[in-house]
């Protein structure tokens, strides 16, 4: 049997037809003993029909069944058969007035097609009385069937003229937050520094690919979110989703352009007027997300990523490409800078801070993942207090406000990062991931050494599908050794639990707290405590 026409294919499921089988014995006479009302007739759905040249080969068709002489009829005379990939035809499976009707209709074009070809000869008139009872039986439904038929037409003509781009999808995404924080340190009796806010993210990207395998992203942003750091005020107290200014609050701005495209079958290029390192760096953390992951933005990333990583008013100019060196080693590398639009005459190779990065990403087996990273870069703006408060600030302002090494003593930082990062899917369920980092900086009153790392144990479907809990402790960017500053900080630590649960396919809540040790690496501030509860809308 044939299937549908493609008006019907979209309308129901291609179908093969035993009851225009049971018809076709109907005309030939060798249902008589079996069957006697079209109600008896069977009919069954396949979205994978396979036509057939001879009954022989639908494997559970046997010369001794009643239909036999039907099918092969039908076969031979119109083509009008198909089985299962497995060739077998599966007859006996119960059927309503409505497939059957499905199935007529497949086998009338299939009559119309040999008619309008001029081979009627070839329909005998018993055959046609048949169909025409058939017809008059199934009238109201075939009226049914080509009804509906027409109707998705016109839908379908209408999502042609209508639609965005035949090459481009969007996809959006709006967070809506609410976030309370204390500082922890009484600025007079029983009373703290505190904050609550309630805020949004709205993203809008547009997806372009010209070949399937490229990806040209225009997105479009809106955010009344900005910096959660008047608690501590050195940027660690951060969310994950903030980052707007004050200035562009509630306006929509181009937040990334770039073009990812594969050159060969291995290597992968990366150019963007307006990008992040972590576009085509690995973070090697699958809590990096800042709308389904972590809740602060120190969780998000290493080092590695977060150095020079601050675009400012003009966006983060980028160019790299990952490199596929086999089926378990990628080697990827980037170039970035801060201010590509202008050129200042001082640091880089535009003026502004600049880096180049490279990573090495290792897969030994399956459930293990490791990463080994280098940054060099050239930070030109930063702190502007003291030597030793810039130095005390460093500690979790560089890795949660990415505002990198800042000026120091009048001059620019020139810094070398290392960082090694390790992802271990315990089990299907249960992932730890960890990562470690050495910063070496240079700058006119001295050196510096400064070390940062973070832990992270995750599960993924535990209660339900899609959800997500997850505990990270870790230290942020601390200076952990300096020449030619006299400065003792204290380790600064974050503790940071969340839940995430899906509320449907598109939205999910994530509740979740963190802590913060000794901000700005200074015991004297005490414990900032910050609660999250983040609603993410995706369409």
């Amino acid at each position: 049997m044939s299937k549908f026409s493609k008006k019907n294919q979209s309308l129901v499921t291609p179908v093969v037809i035993s009851a225009a089988v049971a018809a076709s014995a109907m005309m030939s006479g060798a249902a008589n003993a079996q069957s006697s009302s079209v109600d008896q007739l069977q009919l069954r759905p396949s979205a994978v029909a396979q036509n057939v040249t001879s009954v022989s080969q639908l494997s559970d068709v046997k010369p001794t069944d009643w239909a036999f002489t039907a099918l092969q009829s039908l076969v031979e005379r119109y083509g009008c058969i198909a089985g299962y990939p497995d060739r077998t035809f599966r007859g006996r499976q119960a059927t309503s007035r409505y497939e059957f009707a499905a199935g007529l209709n497949a086998c009338l074009d299939k009559i119309n097609e040999i008619i309008s070809a001029g081979l009627a000869d070839k329909v005998s008139k018993e055959d046609l009385a048949t169909l025409q009872k058939l017809q008059e039986e199934f009238a109201a439904e075939l009226a049914t069937l080509r009804g509906r038929v027409d109707a998705l037409d016109a839908k379908v003509t209408k999502l042609e003229a209508q639609q965005f781009s035949t090459t481009t999808k969007l996809r959006g995404e709006a967070i809506f937050g609410l976030a309370a924080g204390s500082d922890g340190v009484a600025t007079a009796p029983g009373v703290d520094k505190t904050n609550v806010v309630f805020n949004y993210r709205v993203r809008l990207n547009l997806d372009t690919s010209f070949t399937g395998k490229d990806l040209l992203r225009t997105r479009l942003q809106a955010s009344n979110t900005t910096s959660f750091n008047n608690l501590a005020n050195d940027g660690s107290t951060r969310l994950s989703y903030d980052g707007v200014s004050a200035a562009n609050a509630n306006t929509f701005e181009l937040n990334r352009l770039y073009y990812r495209f594969p050159i060969g079958d291995s290597f992968t290029a990366y150019v963007a007027p307006i990008g992040q390192t972590e576009d085509i760096l690995n973070p090697l953390n699958p809590l990096e997300s800042d709308s389904q992951g972590t809740i602060s933005r120190f969780g998000r990333f290493s080092p590695l990523i977060r150095i020079a990583s601050n675009g400012g008013a003009t966006g983060l100019a980028v160019a790299g490409f990952d490199w596929k060196l086999s089926d378990k080693i990628n080697f990827q590398a980037a170039y970035s800078a801060s201010n590509a639009a202008a050129a200042t005459g001082a640091g880089g190779v535009t003026g502004g801070d600049t880096k180049i990065a490279a990573q090495f990403v290792l897969k030994p087996s399956e459930n293990l993942t490791f990463g080994l990273g280098y940054a060099n870069a050239y930070t030109n703006s930063g702190f502007s207090t003291g030597v030793a408060a810039n130095f005390t600030g460093l500690g979790t302002g560089l890795n949660s406000d990415g505002t990198a090494l800042g000026t120091l003593a009048g001059s620019g930082i020139n810094s070398d990062t290392v960082v090694g990062s390790l992802i271990w899917d315990i089990t299907k369920k249960f992932t730890f991931n960890t990562w470690g980092s050495w910063t070496f900086a240079n700058f006119t009153a001295g050196s510096a050494t400064l070390t940062s790392w973070n832990a992270a144990l995750s599960g993924k479907d535990l209660f339900s599908e899609g959800d997500l809990a997850a505990i990270t402790f870790g230290q942020p960017l601390f200076t952990s050794s300096v020449s030619g500053i006299a400065a003792s900080p204290s380790t600064p630590y974050q503790l940071e639990a969340l839940y995430r649960f899906r509320v449907s396919k598109n939205i999910s809540i994530t509740p979740g707290v963190f802590f913060v040790f000794n901000q700005g690496s200074n015991t004297a501030n005490g414990t900032a405590t910050v609660g999250v509860i983040r609603t993410t809308f995706s369409f």
